[in-house]
């Protein structure tokens, strides 16, 4: 009895580790914002107060651009991006705060099965934004 007890409360804490693994790694909801043109600037609702996101140009894999972010009040911000079903490797960006809003230059990997499907993911104080674009 002893002999099967051992190796069984092994299995169990070994698959309560993956468990735990599992349920640390899956991303957080999202709240999806409608953006049909992220360089003309995508308003949304951040804290009951208007915020915007704007792309300096359409974003093209392996070409830096910008991404500003106006969320009044905001004290930390980031952004990720991703394809649907797709990893596409660790890319979070912190943006720096300067004169009322936040930026960073940004760099989109480049996607081997030519896909220009995007998902920004925006993450302000917390709370956390997706915006879904089309790349060039």
């Amino acid at each position: 009895m002893k002999r099967a007890f051992v190796p069984l409360l092994v299995a169990l804490g070994l698959l309560a580790i993956a468990a735990a693994g599992w349920w640390l790694k899956r991303p957080p909801e999202s709240l999806n914002v409608a953006c049909v043109d992220p360089v003309a600037g995508c308003v949304f609702s951040h804290a009951g107060r208007p915020a915007r996101l704007r792309f300096s140009v359409t974003p093209v894999p392996l070409q830096a651009f910008e991404l500003t972010v106006d969320a009044p009040g905001a004290r930390r911000i980031s952004a990720e991006f991703q394809m649907v079903g797709m990893d596409m490797g660790f890319n979070r960006y912190p943006l720096r705060p300067a004169r009322g809003v936040f930026s960073a230059d940004i760099t989109l990997p480049i996607c081997i099965s030519g896909r220009h499907d995007w998902r920004a993911f925006l993450t302000i104080d917390g709370e956390r934004y997706m915006f879904p674009f089309q790349s060039g």
